[in-house]
């Protein structure tokens, strides 16, 4: 048993030191990170950080991610609902061929959407904007979110359905006020990895954006100078990245535990 214990300390170190050593590094100024090698800062510093709430490029960029990232979860949730009802509740043909096809989609890699996305956005005139960017990423959040939550609507008995229904339940009335409060956790779960895929993809983000939309995780490699790359404020802004995946599990950490627990995933 100890031995055990050993191993999964020994793992838990190996996992954070890339994330402490970022950490390490965003409280450093660049002389310091390019000239000696330091477990931790000899000259302490928040400059990094003053920087990049100051800088408006970096406060946009910011902002900008938290706007598509948000529209692409609230579109994806508004498709996925319903769809996996359909999936969970009927029987139609073609369906187990269409829930494949679905995952297919997902497993496809970003790289082959990027010319045809980036041609079809720039005719329609969507080049650039929140939207676009939104809209590209549901075509691998949506297929996910679908499987999720078909996996927890199968586990509502089809029962309660058709009790609601006869003691006098509009569909719309047992739909928002029945059913989905006890599928939340489900809808936890889909929410965070959409989220998580949005906030973290780069490929198509950088493809789709230019410079009214350009997000902190594309800024992050448009971020040299003519004195090279300033290491002190990417990691602070690599930090700083990091906190609202964090922050969004820790306020629907129970909705994940009972979605781990219940759901596919």
């Amino acid at each position: 048993m100890k031995g055990k214990s050993i191993v999964l300390i020994i793992y838990f170190i190996l996992l954070f030191i890339p994330i402490y050593w970022m950490l390490n590094l965003s409280f450093k100024h660049t002389e310091e990170i390019l000239t000696t090698l330091t477990f931790f800062p000899k000259d302490f510093t928040l400059d990094n950080y003053i920087h990049i709430f100051e800088d408006p490029v970096w406060r946009t960029s910011m902002l900008n991610s938290v706007i598509y990232v948000f529209m692409n979860v609230v579109l994806v949730l508004i498709a996925a609902v319903p769809a996996a009802y359909a999936f969970s509740r009927w029987n139609f043909r073609g369906d187990k061929h269409l829930f494949f096809w679905l995952l297919t989609n997902r497993m496809a890699p970003g790289a082959i959407f990027m010319v045809p996305m980036f041609q079809l956005y720039s005719n329609m005139g969507l080049f650039d904007t929140h939207f676009a960017v939104a809209l590209s990423h549901c075509l691998f959040n949506l297929p996910l979110a679908i499987w999720i939550l078909e996996g927890f609507f199968s586990g509502i008995p089809k029962a309660l359905d058709e009790t609601a229904f006869i003691d006098g339940h509009s569909f719309a009335n047992f739909f928002f006020k029945i059913f989905l409060p006890l599928v939340k956790p489900g809808l936890g779960v889909a929410a965070f990895f959409c989220f998580l895929y949005s906030w973290t993809e780069v490929m198509l983000t950088k493809t789709l954006t230019a410079i009214n939309t350009k997000p902190i995780v594309v800024q992050l490699f448009r971020s040299m100078g003519a004195e090279g790359w300033d290491w002190g404020v990417l990691t602070a802004a690599g930090v700083i990245t990091m906190l609202p995946g964090i922050l969004m599990v820790y306020f629907i950490r129970n909705h994940i535990a009972k979605g781990f627990a219940m759901g596919r995933v």
